[in-house]
């Protein structure tokens, strides 16, 4: 979905009432075992085509199952598959043109429930077992969820919003406060009690933030820019699992420490003529995962690296894969 928003923004919005809506399609289910632990993918597929699929990697005998999501419920993901979270034994996955967030088995891939009428869902974060935040794009509002009841049960109004132009990405907890960046024409992070489900603070960034703010949570202040040269455009900040190495990308794959005052000078892993698109970290061992979207057509390839930027392997996974979900 990063890429369709550059080129579709405009568009969507009439066409969303049009194609938006799956037609769940029942038929032979395939009966999975995941391993205990995994790698889901998640690929968007193509806007409108509602070709999105999800993929789970077993890290330890390097394979690879494809569309296990279809396999397993015999009916598709949906259209522009965005973001997965794994809470208390449950993975979520938001399904943004089809207006979706669909929770499954991370073992056997099943549905076991699905949370309907969303605008567009992008991320699902949870503040208790009974409650969670899911953000939409093309909404001036953060939906309120019961995850244990599959239900919408409330809003949060963000200020100086439109629903055309709202947009809320990803949401991190401090305390019982939630922040969360304000991503299509916005240039601010929201500050929300979690007690009172209302937004209490806003900190104004640069355009369109993803990265990279160093903000202290606690004052709400920012406590260090970094400033990229004109026309790079840093994406999919990624932590490793000791929280000490920041990732992301900017055509290359960088790093550097948390703690960090200035940028590097050279790339962790160089750009190989092609598409990086999504990042992520195993917090086990370090390992780098780069997806490459290739031409947002075709099948993505998903490479691996160890901490020390060396190949380990490569698979296939579905078209523009652009999230990742550790099991």
């Amino acid at each position: 979905m990063k890429r369709f928003l550059r080129q579709i923004l405009p568009a969507a919005l009439c066409l969303s009432a049009l194609g938006g809506c799956m037609k769940w399609d029942y038929g032979r289910t395939e009966d999975f075992s995941a391993t205990e632990r995994g790698l889901f993918i998640v690929n968007e597929g193509m806007f409108q085509y509602g070709n999105a699929t999800l993929s789970y990697y077993d890290p330890e005998t390097k394979t690879v199952e494809n569309e296990v999501f279809h396999r397993a419920n015999a009916f598709k993901l949906g259209d522009v598959a965005q973001s997965m979270t794994l809470h208390n034994g449950v993975g979520w996955i938001a399904v943004n043109n089809s207006h979706v967030v669909f929770a499954v088995d991370p073992d056997t891939f099943r549905e076991v429930g699905r949370i309907t009428n969303l605008t567009s869902p992008r991320y699902i974060h949870f503040v208790s077992d009974e409650k969670a935040y899911v953000t939409q794009i093309w909404d001036n509002r953060i939906f309120i969820v019961n995850p244990k009841r599959y239900e919408i049960t409330g809003y949060i109004e963000c200020p100086d919003m439109t629903a055309e132009s709202g947009s809320t990405e990803q949401m991190v907890q401090y305390g019982k406060y939630v922040f969360v960046n304000c991503w299509s024409y916005q240039n601010r992070i929201l500050k929300i009690d979690t007690e009172t489900d209302r937004v209490v603070g806003q900190l104004t960034v640069g355009i369109q933030p993803a990265s990279l703010y160093r903000i202290d949570a606690e004052t709400f202040s920012v406590e260090k820019q970094f400033r990229f040269r004109k026309g790079d455009s840093p994406s999919e900040m990624q932590l490793n699992g000791t929280r000490v190495t920041l990732y992301w990308i900017d055509r290359d794959v960088w790093r550097m420490p948390v703690a960090g005052e200035q940028l590097p000078v050279r790339p962790f892993l160089e750009y190989k003529e092609t598409k990086y698109y999504g990042l992520t970290v195993d917090p086990a061992n370090g390992d780098v995962y780069v997806a490459d979207a290739v031409d947002y057509q075709q099948q993505g390839v998903v490479y691996r690296y160890t901490a020390k930027g060396e190949p380990v392997d490569e698979f296939h996974v579905g078209v523009a894969p652009g999230a990742f979900c550790w099991k």
